[in-house]
């Protein structure tokens, strides 16, 4: 089952500012690095390179929020190093870009903000990332001082573009503010809600990297371009076992089905694939999303992945790993104070437990037993932080409890609890995450869920939350992971003109394409649309939106040497009551 989101609005609470993340800036020219020269000079030498901002100098603020009733305190700076008794921050370059640390034995510290001045026009444009999925978030919008930038940010105005983001793997939550006057970078080093108390250890926070602006460079390229940059150092893998990770695409029912799934209904799938999949080396996927865990349905799991591996199709699953039953013991949990006042009672491991932990990984391996080489496991973000990502703003979780163990981030512990579903998965099995954080599961996960579900029932749900993702989270594809901007429903409920434009644009696109397909829909024009974008997926090409700078929804696109357009709205214009 795909996650949906909490429908219930609430406020957000900043629960104060936030702490360094753990990769930084890279750059060529580390000539501005001298913090001596005066802002004058630097603006100076920055419009000189064609440069809006220059990060890669060290900051003119730096400042951590700590303490049990978190309260900001400013650092001062000793050539690299910016220090308060009890608490110590480097801030050093290297070939990589610019390596952020902390030290901070015994004071529980929140959150590390660095701020460079440097002024902006009026007219300069911001885009950034999301914290887990996007939610029909991503845009190209003007300035907005308070507007949180997940992980990287591009900025554009009439001399040209700029991007500067952490690298993948960092220690922190990391989120970035473009203003009038400069750049902050705020890194969230907090242990659930409380401050992490770090002992004698040094806590690599991120690496900075900034890219200058190029001379004909396009918005696009340098998205692309800053994402390699990024992830690099960090190995991708193109190849799964017998899985060339290039083409990912098949069949989930979850759209149609919506739990009410049934094996049989499986197999009739896994036919379907194989009837409408292109021979050659990249082979279709049937995944068995939830629901399957009812044996009146689904008596068998192992036969069921026996059965569609002879139908020439690779089987796969959908699991919920950090989902804890209700008689769980209360030392494996974590605390419900992270849900807080909001009436809800689920119950989700604790992995710096590690009884809790195995419970967690027993899932991914009990999946991996029955024969399933392809594992999608869902709702980690929001069992370990208590927030979708659209709730989450300034503050990934919210304040007041903590991990177990309290002397690792929050970044750490999805970071390492990743590593060990990989290491339980194995080398030769794909696994795909879905609401969890992109930017911590990068050399670990084959293929990330970037936005919030698409509907089988209502257009105008695919519409806002598919496109969006798929055009603004494109270019991490092949570089992070591959994206999936979530599946194609197939159904009577959705009218064919824009499920046809949906499945076109993203077997387009290169990215993952699964389809949903009913079979009250599945007749000869659906059949004959689906192999010819399964056709178009193993050819491997790559798409730009080519009007994302104007539209949330980009309508204009290009493929190869391609230009296309899509018409997404309704004669009756956008429906706005679907959430």
């Amino acid at each position: 089952m795909d996650s949906a989101p909490d429908r219930t609005t609430l406020p957000i609470q900043p629960d104060k500012p936030q702490a360094l993340t753990r990769r930084s800036v890279l750059g060529t020219a580390v000539a501005a690095l001298t913090a001596a020269c005066a802002p004058n000079t630097l603006q100076a030498q920055a419009a000189a390179a064609g440069q809006r901002f220059d990060l890669l100098r060290q900051p003119d603020l730096a400042e951590i929020v700590s303490g049990g009733e978190p309260r900001r305190m400013p650092l001062q700076r000793a050539g690299e190093r910016w220090t308060e008794p009890g608490a110590e921050v480097h801030v050093v370059p290297s070939a990589a870009g610019v390596e952020l640390s902390l030290a901070a034995p015994t004071l529980p510290v929140h959150r590390v903000h660095l701020r460079w001045r440097s002024p902006m026009g009026e007219t300069t444009q911001v885009v950034g990332d999301a914290w887990e999925r996007s939610y029909a978030d991503l845009a190209w919008l003007p300035l907005r001082a308070e507007r949180v930038l997940p992980w990287y940010f591009l900025c554009r105005d009439g001399s040209g573009v700029q991007a500067a983001g952490v690298k993948t793997g960092p220690g922190a939550l990391a989120f970035w503010q473009v203003d009038t006057e400069g750049v902050s970078l705020w890194l969230d080093v907090r242990n659930g809600g409380k401050g992490v108390v770090l002992g004698q250890r040094t806590l690599p926070l991120a690496t900075m990297v900034q890219l200058p602006s190029q001379p004909g460079q396009s918005p696009w390229q340098a998205a692309t371009t800053l994402c390699k940059a990024m992830a690099a150092g960090t190995t991708v893998k193109q190849q799964r076992g017998a899985y060339d990770l290039r083409a990912i695409y098949g069949s989930n029912d979850w759209y149609y089905a919506y739990g009410k799934n049934t094996a049989a209904g499986i197999l009739r799938d896994a036919a379907l694939l194989r009837e409408l999949s292109p021979s050659g080396p990249y082979q279709p996927f049937c995944i068995v999303d939830d629901g399957y865990q009812d044996t009146s349905r689904f008596p068998s799991m192992p036969h069921l992945a026996e059965d569609i591996r002879k139908q020439g199709v690779v089987p796969g699953v959908w699991v919920r790993p950090t989902r804890a039953p209700k008689n769980t013991a209360t030392t494996l949990l974590l605390p419900p104070t992270h849900w807080a006042g909001r009436g809800i009672t689920e119950l989700a491991f604790d992995p710096t437990v590690p009884e809790a932990r195995a419970r967690v990984l027993a899932v991914v391996q009990e999946a991996c037993d029955w024969g399933y080489d392809f594992i999608k496991h869902d709702f980690t973000t929001w069992e370990l932080l208590g927030q979708w990502g659209s709730q989450m703003g300034a503050s990934p979780t919210r304040a007041g409890w903590g991990f177990h163990d309290g002397s690792l981030t929050n970044a750490e512990i999805i970071r390492g609890l990743y590593a060990d579903i990989r290491k339980t998965a194995g080398e030769d099995r794909i696994v795909l995450g879905c609401n969890t954080i992109g930017h911590l599961s990068v050399g670990l996960f084959d293929a990330s869920r970037t936005g919030d579900d698409v509907s089988g029932r209502d257009w105008e749900r695919t519409r806002h939350m598919g496109v969006n993702t798929l055009a603004f989270r494109l270019p991490q594809n092949r570089v992070f992971f591959a994206t999936d901007a979530d599946c194609v429903p197939i159904t009577p409920e959705v009218p064919w003109v824009h499920t046809e434009a949906w499945l076109r644009a993203v077997a387009n696109s290169g990215s993952v394409l699964l389809v949903s397909p009913d079979p009250a829909a599945m007749g000869a024009e659906q059949k004959r649309a689906v192999r010819s974008a399964f056709q178009q997926a193993v050819t491997l090409p790559s798409a730009e939106p080519l009007d994302w700078l104007e539209t949330a929804v980009p309508t204009r696109w290009r493929t190869g040497t391609r230009d296309e357009s899509y018409e997404w709205l309704d004669p009756a214009g956008a429906d706005p009551f679907v959430s």
